[in-house]
């Protein structure tokens, strides 16, 4: 390690790890930079498209080393394409990961739990920490049980009930809890968390989404049309569903506006028989999923990027990654959102917001942002990436995770250094 003081041996808990495309992958090449011994526990990649990657299997790969940290890959069931199999995906990582618990010989210093859906998958995170009387850190991406609730519409309290129970016992067992956004700060403690154990701790962006200088690429047709971006996972969460409502308004404005969607998801197939129902099938350009490292050059080849959340309690909370991806490469934003995303485009002047699932609004200020000049464009895109250098610091977030992950606790009546 060139001289530098090996520090603490870390066990990340992750169900999605590299080659899957989580902000989780970037973490741990800076914890190992730092001088970290990083171990990640994770399942066989699958995500998004629901079968295993190509090279991967239950008998190939099962563990690996990966930029100088180890990953234990345990075995999984694929999510497949629909509900059953998203429930066995999530319950095999939970018995593989409670195995792997009895009988593994890694002996780490702390735990760490990447918590994206499901929670389920903290649980065997849980389980060792308590074996070793170690600490257990658990960082929230994902409400639950809210999250259960509104993606899939279930409030029976007989499935909830329980689910409500094994979350407020995941929160009791560990010994930091760090939040993505404020409102999820909140609704933790509202749970009966105590003030001291959890904090906000937002999202960076990996150190490729940095602002280019415009460019045309071959994906994005160049022409006369005002370009805005669409980037990440395509499903029901994102409220895509107000686009093709919005450019039917657009087109009878005749206003010469083209969405570039750039990604995969389950609700993909959805969005593009919603377009052409519509006939608005020239309004947009579909994009397979690209690699992260590229989508910097889309924005620097688009005129503004969007973001929109469905219109419900939980996506008020919640700040997604996509929003400090936007910032960092200096994107003037255009969001149909509500809460803290809004909160934080205005506070920015970054660009404009309406409310979540309001597609005459969304037009409205599709209008006004494609209206604008180079410079105010321009503007809006400085005070973004202006934004996110003040409130996002990917060194600043890391060295305050240090000190948490040096800093003296007590487990069981002991101190733990």
């Amino acid at each position: 390690m060139g001289g530098r003081r090996v520090k603490k041996h870390i066990l990340v808990i992750s169900q999605y790890f590299y080659p899957e495309q989580f902000r989780i992958n970037d973490m741990c090449e800076e914890w190992v930079e730092r001088g970290y011994k990083v171990t990640v526990v994770t399942g066989i990649p699958n995500y998004p498209h629901g079968k295993f990657f190509k090279g991967y299997n239950f008998f190939k790969r099962r563990k690996e080393n990966y930029k100088g940290m180890e990953i234990i890959r345990l075995p999984i069931i694929p999510r497949g394409n629909n509900s059953l199999f998203l429930a066995m995906n999530y319950l095999s990582f939970v018995i593989s990961g409670y195995l792997w618990k009895l009988f593994t010989r890694v002996k780490a210093d702390h735990v760490f739990i990447f918590e994206v859906s499901p929670m389920t998958q903290a649980l065997p995170g849980v389980w060792y920490a308590k074996k070793r009387n170690i600490p257990c850190y658990l960082y929230v991406q994902d409400l639950w049980p809210e999250n259960v609730e509104i993606v899939t519409g279930i409030t029976n309290r007989k499935i909830i009930g329980p689910i409500e129970k094994m979350v407020n016992y995941i929160y009791r067992n560990c010994d930091r809890i760090f939040a993505t956004s404020k409102s999820f700060v909140r609704s933790i403690q509202q749970r009966g968390v105590p003030d001291h154990k959890i904090e906000f701790w937002p999202q960076y962006a990996e150190d490729f989404y940095e602002k280019l200088e415009s460019t045309s690429i071959s994906e994005i047709p160049d022409d006369n049309a005002f370009n805005v971006i669409f980037a990440g996972n395509i499903g029901n969460a994102q409220g895509l569903d107000i686009l093709p409502k919005t450019a039917e308004i657009l087109k009878q404005k005749k206003r010469n506006i083209r969405f570039n969607v750039v990604g995969d998801g389950r609700y993909k197939n959805e969005l593009i028989s919603e377009v052409e129902k519509r006939n608005v099938r020239e309004m947009f350009n579909f994009i397979p999923r690209q690699p992260a490292t590229r989508i910097p050059e889309f924005m620097a080849a688009s005129d503004a990027a969007f973001l929109c959340l469905t219109n419900n309690r939980l996506f008020e909370m919640t700040i997604p990654a996509k929003l400090q991806s936007y910032m960092a490469c200096g994107a003037p934003i255009i969001a149909s959102a509500d809460g803290e995303v809004k909160r934080i485009i205005n506070e920015s002047e970054s660009g404009f917001c309406s409310e979540a699932g309001n597609a005459e609004s969304l037009a409205e200020n599709l209008l006004r942002i494609a209206e604008l000049n180079d410079a105010d464009l321009n503007q809006l895109g400085h005070n973004a990436k202006r934004y996110y250098d003040s409130n996002f610091n990917k060194e600043k977030l890391l060295d305050h995770m240090d000190q948490k992950f040096n800093e003296e606790l007590k487990l069981g009546g002991e101190k733990i250094v």
